[in-house]
């Protein structure tokens, strides 16, 4: 184990805020006193875009082969784009390439033991599409790069968390991919996550399906009686605090949300509608069930203000700062 984590971060697409908050990261010295952030991205856009909007760029380059004796943020220089090769706040296939091949190198290291977790600075996923990338999210692609069958998408906040049973499909999509075994394998994996984040077990709720939480089978297919339940059952016959189901539209009230260290939601928007009101520039989303600590920013990439000097660094902060703390 490293003094310091080592984190590899990705530059995200270059077109959009992703440039700019890995910025704003080399040069926080808050981070780097705990921290080691290295940038696998393309120095030469960092560097056009720290010009563009006025921030500083100090980071060293580093080689890969050095990247286990840097103990200072740096950059990783993959080329893979130049500045002329895109617009900034525009989707393009060379970015969605570029962005791949940073996530594709920052796995890689973290493989073979070069830096300690990974954090990724958002994605466009029309831009990945172009790029010819079938896999619809982040999440995804690390699962399948690191060959890893069980894992979900965490999203973790000091105001709400949660996690996902199924996340980028559409709704009609969803009740065909629930079964006992997937809702179980993600409390499972949560529990974990949290038992390892608060060093105790965590009080878990598990959100219904339907409105109500199907009120007794007047609403939907009883998903809550013939899936949600035998899983909430197994889980607590395995130990785990858990209640529900939960009707969605009052599982996250205050007063419950004050007792409750991260629900289990169905579907993306059941738990990502009110993480993003609450805690939209803290939330970290994490990847679970892969071989080392992946997190990312809880935001997507900002076209509209790319490239303006506006984006929060926030949550790429927060993101780092919890690889750091998964890795101890």
């Amino acid at each position: 184990m490293h003094s310091k984590s080592k984190i590899a971060v990705t530059m995200g697409d270059p077109a959009g805020v992703g440039p700019e908050i890995c910025l704003d990261l080399l040069a926080d010295r808050s981070i780097a006193e705990n921290a080691t952030p290295i940038v696998f991205g393309n120095r030469s856009v960092l560097a056009h875009c720290a010009e563009v909007t006025g921030k500083a760029m100090s980071a060293p380059t580093v080689s890969r082969k050095d990247l286990t004796n840097t103990d200072e943020p740096a950059i990783l220089d993959l080329g893979k784009i130049e500045s002329d090769a895109f617009t900034p706040g525009t989707i393009n296939e060379a970015t969605g390439t570029a962005t791949y091949a940073y996530i594709e190198a920052a796995i890689d290291a973290a493989l073979n033991g070069a830096v300690d977790a990974v954090t990724t600075a958002p994605a466009n996923k029309e831009a990945l599409h172009l790029a010819g990338i079938t896999q619809p999210g982040q999440t995804e692609i690390f699962a399948e790069r690191t060959n890893s069958p069980s894992f979900c998408m965490l999203q973790y906040s000091d105001a709400i968390t949660c996690s996902f049973v199924t996340v980028h499909v559409g709704y009609a999509e969803v009740p065909e991919l629930l079964s006992t075994e997937r809702i179980l394998e993600v409390i499972h994996l949560t529990r974990a996550a949290l038992q390892g984040i608060h060093q105790r077990d965590p009080e878990l709720v598990v959100c219904g399906l339907n409105p109500h939480a199907g009120e007794n089978g007047l609403f939907g297919n009883r998903e809550e009686e013939t899936l949600i339940v035998p899983a909430i059952e197994q889980a607590r016959a395995d130990g785990a605090q858990i209640t529900g189901p939960l009707p969605p539209d009052t599982a996250f009230l205050e007063s419950r949300r004050a007792e409750t260290d991260a629900f289990i939601c169905m579907y993306h928007d059941q738990g990502h509608i009110p993480l993003k009101a609450l805690a939209f520039d803290r939330a970290v989303n994490c990847t679970l069930g892969i071989p080392f600590p992946r997190t990312s920013v809880d935001h997507g990439t900002a076209l509209d203000i790319a490239w303006q000097g506006k984006a929060n660094p926030r949550s790429l902060k927060e993101a780092v700062r919890l690889a750091v703390s998964l890795t101890e």
